[in-house]
């Protein structure tokens, strides 16, 4: 059963942060799970959301004097410089779920960044790219090459899959960036709303659809994770990876099922 840190740690330490991803990695996690999104300038940043929460993060100063834009949480990555984004506090404010240790002075950091950081590490990288069925074609494509691109100059390709909820990204990848491996996200929301979010495949047989678009492992909510998709997806030469775990009977549970992996919030109980 592989341990997977969910944004790093984030039920202890500042999700998608060097030093969230840093005490996961000194607690024994097998991957750590984040999040990618894509600068105004192009850049591949840390975030789970398109858009800065308040949730989690702070604005400071304008990255420049008088700047328009600013404040700027609440508005999308995209929308956002280099420059913008590393004025936010990501670590003082902790996300009203979770009892962290505040980090002060962490900020989002690029994939580069996390790149570097990770690559002395012999862990596996679960990189989530955040885009939804609003996304044109081309702009998928742009965002998974340059993502891909910054993996593969770390080396990271043998031990880096990528994730989506929208599955063009995993056709995406399995057409021009075939050596990663390719995670089906999937939830009650993504199922339930039409098969734009799941590359347009019907939802109401997940694992088939998984499979045929060449996924290499599933990622179910723990809420649809039951022994037969578990038995269904080992049938098709596809690994489980169930969110979200946190407590030590959910991962009784979902041994007994026989599922491969958990993503957790607190690697510090599940390790442990």
């Amino acid at each position: 059963m592989e341990i997977h840190g969910h944004r790093g740690a984030r039920g202890v330490r500042p999700e998608n942060t060097l030093p969230g991803f840093a005490h996961a990695v000194a607690l024994g996690v097998d991957a750590i799970e984040l999040d990618v999104g894509l600068s105004a300038d192009d850049v591949v940043v840390l975030n789970h959301d398109q858009a800065l929460s308040p949730a989690n993060l702070t604005d400071t100063a304008p990255a420049w004097p008088g700047d328009p834009a600013f404040p700027y949480v609440g508005k999308r990555i995209r929308s956002l410089t280099l420059a913008q984004l590393r004025t936010i506090d990501a670590g003082t404010r902790p996300h009203e779920a979770f009892t962290q240790v505040p980090v002060p002075g962490a900020r989002i950091p690029t994939l580069t960044e996390a790149c570097a950081l990770l690559d002395a590490t012999d862990v596996t990288l679960s990189v989530e790219l955040k885009t939804d069925p609003t996304w044109p074609l081309a702009e998928i494509e742009h965002f998974t090459a340059a993502t891909a691109d910054i993996l593969t100059s770390h080396d990271l390709t043998h031990r880096t899959r990528l994730l989506a909820f929208d599955w063009r990204v995993l056709t995406t990848a399995r057409k021009h960036h075939p050596d990663f491996g390719r995670v089906a996200l999937f939830e009650r929301k993504t199922l339930a709303a039409n098969t734009a979010w799941l590359a347009d495949h019907p939802p109401n047989d997940p694992v088939a659809a998984a499979a045929s678009i060449g996924a290499t492992a599933i990622s179910p909510e723990a809420a649809l994770t039951t022994p037969a998709l578990v038995d269904q997806a080992h049938a098709a030469d596809l690994p489980v990876i169930v969110w979200t775990v946190n407590t030590l009977e959910d991962l009784s549970r979902f041994t007994a099922y026989g599922a491969d992996a958990v993503v957790t919030d607190y690697p510090d109980r599940i390790t442990n």
